[in-house]
């Protein structure tokens, strides 16, 4: 009992979903005495389901992939037909024994009648109906934690991750971005269009006072949140999608080239081009975007916002690269000091 209550406390003081996925693997591997447990993630890509470990056990120790998690390929859920049959039923959980005796539970996480997030639990022998029931209580625990977590990290009309989340998810893929060696910093340039990097985009819908002014600030939340669906389906499940505040998005575009980039944001822009918002007909969307390096948050968001008004003041409806604009004298960039870049 003693040994409960101590991981009880450890997952209710969680203020972070990475945390919280390894207190919940710690748990169950101590407590039911599981040769691993996996928290994985479920997403979708082309239509296709897919899994990632988020958190798992390794040599006794729990392993949390953080935000890397984004960057590992997932495997098709398909090969895991017991699991997805639980999910077909919506049920809680789910029981198989593969050719070498080893039981493994599933346990899918439903919040809103939809599945993100499940568990594995794996043991060389069946589970008795007291571990059971003593599983499914700190899986209610998790459950109820991971949905205060996901509220207080939404935006409320759209869905999107908050400001304040962003916060959080920029300055941890800056410091990834970090090379290990920052003596020698060389001068800022335009990244080749085959290095693989970070990019982060600030996206506008155009003309958005126009929307509220003509049609009422009903039909413009309506605007905004088939925005915001638009972005879910057009990047990736690793990427970073958020509403900054009013009409204005950013997005943290993970691992690829200039080029790629270049294509999703773009991606990204013909959709909303494309698609008929009821009673208010077509809307557009700007984007400004920019490598995440080795300068200060400060700069980088800077350098995408600058990208975004050069796109507003120059048509609309496109998409701009910094370090492009910089290069072709569209842009002139002056550092004064290590944090602060005057335009």
């Amino acid at each position: 009992m003693e040994a409960l209550l101590k991981h009880m406390v450890d997952i209710t003081c969680q203020r972070d979903h990475a945390l919280l996925d390894s207190s919940v693997a710690s748990a169950l591997h101590e407590l039911v005495g599981a040769e691993q447990v996996r928290v994985h993630e479920l997403f979708r890509f082309r239509n296709e389901l897919f899994m990632r470990p988020r958190a798992w056990i390794r040599d006794g120790k729990v392993v949390s992939a953080g935000e890397s998690a984004g960057e590992q390929a997932g495997e098709s859920a398909a090969d895991y037909p017991v699991l997805l049959e639980c999910m077909r039923q919506r049920a809680t959980s789910a029981e198989e024994v593969d050719a070498t005796g080893r039981h493994t539970l599933w346990l899918p996480i439903w919040l809103n009648d939809k599945v993100s997030t499940c568990l594995q639990v794996i043991a060389d022998r069946p589970y008795p109906v007291e571990t059971r029931h003593m599983i499914e209580g700190i899986l209610a625990v998790y459950r109820n934690f991971q949905n205060i977590l996901d509220y207080s990290e939404r935006d409320s009309l759209t869905g999107l991750l908050n400001r304040k989340t962003f916060d959080e998810k920029f300055s941890r893929m800056l410091a990834a971005a970090q090379p290990d060696n920052q003596q020698d910093r060389p001068e800022r340039r335009c990244q080749q269009s085959g290095t693989v990097g970070h990019w982060l985009a600030v996206c506008d819908i155009d003309h958005f006072k126009r929307v509220n002014d003509q049609f009422g600030h009903l039909y413009g939340d309506e605007v905004l949140i088939l925005v915001a669906n638009l972005l879910r389906s057009s990047f990736r499940a690793q990427d970073r999608v958020f509403r900054f505040g009013g009409e204005e998005f950013v997005v943290l575009l993970r691992s690829t080239t200039l080029e790629d980039a270049r294509k999703i944001f773009d991606r990204f822009r013909r959709n909303v081009e494309q698609h008929d918002f009821p009673q208010v007909g077509k809307v557009s969307v700007s984007v400004g975007f920019a490598s995440i390096s080795t300068e200060s948050p400060v700069v980088i968001l800077g350098h995408a916002d600058q990208a975004l008004y050069y796109a507003k003041a120059n048509g609309r409806n496109q998409v701009c690269f910094y370090d492009e604009l910089v290069q072709r004298g569209e842009l002139r960039s002056e550092v004064s000091n290590d944090t602060v870049e005057f335009f």
